[in-house]
């Protein structure tokens, strides 16, 4: 008898999910590879992904780094340090608030979009229809997805990390009189390679945990209807705890091997 029949019902679960999600990503790596490419689709979700959440990531990196600036000036001004607000804002923003808080932004939207998608043509038999037709659905539906995913989430924080930089130059001004340039001069020089680079890597795999995920929780499911509610919440939960997983591997390696 199989070892894993002793354990518990919720750990066997666990392990049956792992070693699931670890199939469906070697199908991916060995799918997508292989022509032929689906650019016009890729091109698609990119902007399904990226356009789509442009206006819910600019509103989020405006009020971190309005509220970032405002709550870190009390403390500053006691030790006379309130010189120091841009380049703290900065650093805190691009080596770990933006990525982090984007990425979930990413996962709530994005992950629960393409899970709740993916699950519906699922149970109404539309990719099996895909794989009669002669089309290869895991490669249209799934990889596309997936490297759009890797793609946008990058660009999306660049792009929420200097929103950020602006609602805090607003927060600096609402009690100071501080020029646009003096500002950015003061943000830019406190930042080193060691808070730039490994924070812009790990937003890849943020993108590629959003991706798989929402995509093999959509691909998946089993249940019907309910089943498309099902995979949409728990594709975000899921991809929120990789996102924090992942984000405490990178700090680990950084600090690792840039120090």
């Amino acid at each position: 008898m199989s070892k894993i029949l002793y354990l518990p019902a919720s750990m066997e679960d666990f392990f049956l999910e792992v070693d699931a999600l670890s199939r469906f990503t070697g199908r991916f790596f060995k799918t997508f590879l292989k022509p032929p490419f689906e650019f016009s689709e890729i091109i698609k979700q990119c902007f399904m992904i990226g356009y789509k959440s442009l206006g819910l990531v600019t509103v989020t990196g405006f009020i971190m780094g309005l509220v970032l600036t405002i709550q870190s000036r009390p403390t500053l001004a006691r030790f006379g340090a309130e010189a120091w607000l841009p380049g703290m804002v900065a650093v805190s923003l691009i080596r770990e608030i933006g990525p982090v808080i984007t990425a979930l932004i990413c996962a709530g939207k994005v992950g629960s979009g393409i899970g709740a998608e993916l699950a519906s043509m699922k149970v109404t038999e539309q990719i099996d229809a895909m794989e009669v037709s002669g089309t290869n659905p895991f490669k249209y539906l799934v990889v596309t997805r997936v490297l759009a995913a890797m793609f946008m989430i990058p660009i999306l924080v660049i792009f929420a990390d200097g929103i950020g930089l602006c609602g805090s130059f607003i927060g600096v001004n609402i009690m100071d009189q501080v020029g646009l340039r003096l500002y950015f001069s003061k943000a830019i020089e406190s930042l080193d390679f060691v808070d730039v680079f490994p924070a812009f890597i790990k937003t890849f795999f943020f993108g590629f945990a959003i991706g798989i995920i929402s995509c093999y929780k959509g691909y998946t499911t089993t249940k019907g209807t309910e089943g498309v509610g099902l995979a949409a919440n728990s594709a975000v939960v899921l991809c929120s705890l990789c996102i924090f997983i992942i984000d405490m591997i990178a700090v680990q390696l950084a600090s690792f091997f840039m120090n």
